[in-house]
């Protein structure tokens, strides 16, 4: 009996979670894609079993979005989830061949992230007011994000236990729960410490008890938006005009170690890259650093 789309996107969430271990942020960008996929593919085509699709349809439905202005990245990332959804479908054996396999990714434009200069990060560290409980945890936040290249996912989620202050360590669980560790420089250090033994207590007598090291005011674990607004909110203080997002300062600590001399697959391995294609995007950064070095200063640039 043909297994239906309906069941076979349940067994295809479940291999993703449990066989391939995804991320859950992953799991649910895979499903909203192929929520739109198969949602297209019974109503367009009335097909309502996984081997019934055939090229055809995959093609004609990724027209439609391209026709519908999706772009280049969402694209790739749709294709992506199709293809993954395809080939577990075949070993599952709930299909006799994979339609999905003659596939073409479509070029990506990959552009070069917005990144902070050394004086601009350290304008917005500035800027809390560590007077106050909450701008004494927001320094120790935004020194973490710097000092580590953190996913703000990694942040919110890091545990009292995967912070080895005394080590100047932090043990991070990135993408696909895949364990990294990461130096924490020594300002870093000096603020996280006066937070956990000053702020944190005071924070929790709100809330129940957790284990995560960033709290919000009310004591529960504090959440990316709130990190988000927590890096516009300083970065506007400086009067930095970029629009400035956690994933900025991850930009930036990549950008400056590769400025002072930093090897690439170092740098990959502190943020988590599995491939260093990824991480040799900051590079070519590095190299519009040097051009506007050689603009500045060089008489006959």
């Amino acid at each position: 009996m043909p297994v239906l789309l309906k069941t076979a996107v349940t067994g295809f969430r479940n291999y993703l979670r449990l066989e391939r271990g995804f991320s859950e942020h992953s799991v649910a960008s895979y499903l909203l894609d192929l929520a739109r996929y198969t949602g297209w593919l019974t109503r367009e085509r009335g097909i309502d079993a996984a081997s019934d699709i055939g090229l055809r349809d995959i093609t004609d439905f990724l027209l439609d979005l391209k026709n519908a202005g999706y772009a280049a990245s969402s694209m790739a990332r749709t294709i992506s989830a199709i293809r993954h959804f395809h080939r577990f479908l075949l070993a599952e054996r709930h299909c006799e061949q994979n339609p999905a396999e003659q596939l073409d990714t479509p070029a990506l434009t990959r552009h070069l992230p917005l990144v902070l200069t050394q004086n601009e990060v350290s304008a917005i560290l500035e800027q809390p007011d560590t007077t106050q409980p909450l701008g004494l945890r927001d320094r120790a936040i935004l020194e973490t994000l710097y000092a580590t290249g953190m996913r703000v996912s990694e942040l919110t989620s890091l545990t009292l236990e995967q912070l080895l202050l005394d080590d100047g360590l932090a043990r991070v669980f990135g993408k696909g729960s895949k364990e990294r560790i990461v130096p924490v420089g020594s300002q870093a250090r000096k603020w996280c410490d006066e937070y956990i033994r000053t702020v944190r207590p005071r924070l929790l007598k709100r809330g129940k008890p957790h284990h995560v090291v960033f709290v919000n005011s009310r004591g529960g674990p504090i959440s990316r938006m709130s990190i988000l607004t927590i890096t516009k909110k300083y970065a506007a203080l400086a009067g930095i005009s970029m629009d400035v997002h956690p994933h900025t300062f991850r930009h930036s600590f990549a950008t400056h170690l590769l400025e002072g001399g930093a090897d690439l697959r170092s740098v990959q391995e502190m943020l988590g890259h599995a491939d260093i294609s990824t991480t040799q995007i900051y590079t070519h950064v590095d190299r519009d650093y040097i051009k506007e070095v050689h603009r500045t200063f060089h008489p006959r640039s």
